[in-house]
């Protein structure tokens, strides 16, 4: 009885938070001799123009948050995948950090006064990749709150953005940085290497704990829904091979996040969860080869970070991906010099 109890609660829950999200999966694949992956796919109900940018060490950066807005210069230079071309979403820097940003509709973020610099939450992955070297340095810093998230409405839209950042290093160690009613909370640990949209965070560990106790050769939930793609990609990235050949070590991470994905013109009025995949990254930390394929396209492609000098003298690249244009193999030629957009703000 107490069992029929608690899957219905579970049930409940799922159906409550995840009929408020966008869909996206992020997963951390744990190989031999450190080899260390992360994988994600970007799902949205309607198209998201991505391109694909290599940003040089020493770029002067700004919150876009206003005069009271936080600003740097960028130590590392990185690759990153913007949406709109105002947003960066997903990319690795120079010293093999990673970091995605992803929906969480239950975020709450504090509210914005003078007292505190402000981010605009569309530079949050850069503020990171362009900071960090590592994940227990980007917890020890943002644990300080330095500024404060300012988010608005997407482009062309009513709806307020609300985020949630997963981030990885070439050690393995990964963190979460959410901002629930107002207050920001991280999970810190190299065991957090799966993270989808709602519930948050602790919610989405507490269901994975449910089912591993199920076991994923037996039965695993097989919709599209957040909570469902947790516990796929959770078990999942567990149980394929663990090996130090990188070849087979992409192709397994590819492969899973692809069974987590959610097939192309895929969508529900009423679940906006359920939203079609637009492009899967897979970021190689130990060797630097950042890997991008959309659904549009027929091929998977890469860009070398080793192939790229970061010098603050060399000038911003871009990538375009939105008009459909097919690569393959290592596109570091195929960039062209772009001046670099500028982040969504107030």
């Amino acid at each position: 009885m107490k069992y029929k109890i608690f899957i219905s609660f579970f049930a409940s829950l799922i159906l409550t938070v995840s009929a408020i999200a966008e869909a996206c999966t992020r997963i951390v694949y744990h190989g031999k001799e450190q080899l260390i992956i992360t994988a994600r796919s970007m799902d949205w109900r309607d198209e998201i123009p991505a391109n694909i940018w290599i940003f040089p060490r020493g770029m002067q950066r700004n919150g876009e948050a206003g005069e009271n807005s936080i600003s740097w210069t960028s130590r590392y230079g990185s690759v990153v995948t913007s949406a709109f071309d105002i947003a960066s979403t997903d990319g690795m820097n120079e010293k093999g950090l990673v970091a995605n940003l992803l929906w969480l509709a239950e975020s709450r973020y504090p509210e914005y006064t003078d007292t505190k610099k402000g981010l605009s939450v569309a530079a949050w992955v850069q503020y990171v990749l362009d900071n960090f070297a590592t994940v227990s340095e980007t917890v020890e810093a943002l644990k300080k709150e330095p500024f404060v998230i300012v988010s608005a409405n997407i482009p062309g839209t009513q709806r307020f953005a609300t985020l949630h950042l997963s981030i990885s290093d070439a050690t393995g160690d990964s963190a979460i940085f959410e901002y629930i009613d107002g207050k920001l909370t991280i999970h810190h640990s190299e065991q957090y290497h799966v993270m989808t949209n709602s519930p948050v965070f602790e919610q989405q560990l507490a269901l994975d704990n449910y089912w591993q106790q199920i076991g994923g050769f037996t039965m695993l939930p097989g919709t599209n829904r957040a909570a469902d793609r947790f516990v796929r990609a959770s078990f999942y990235i567990d149980a394929i091979p663990k090996t130090n050949d990188t070849r087979m070590a992409i192709a397994g991470a590819f492969s899973v996040i692809r069974n987590v994905s959610v097939p192309l013109g895929i969508a529900s009025k009423t679940e906006p969860n359920i939203s079609s995949t637009r492009w899967r990254s897979v970021s190689d930390h130990k060797n630097l080869v950042y890997y991008f394929e959309t659904t549009l396209a027929p091929n998977t492609f890469w860009v070398d970070l080793k192939d790229i000098d970061f010098d603050k003298e060399k000038e911003t690249k871009k990538l375009t991906i939105h008009n459909q244009r097919v690569y393959s193999g290592n596109t570091i030629t195929e960039f062209s010099p772009e001046k670099a957009f500028t982040f969504a703000g107030l």
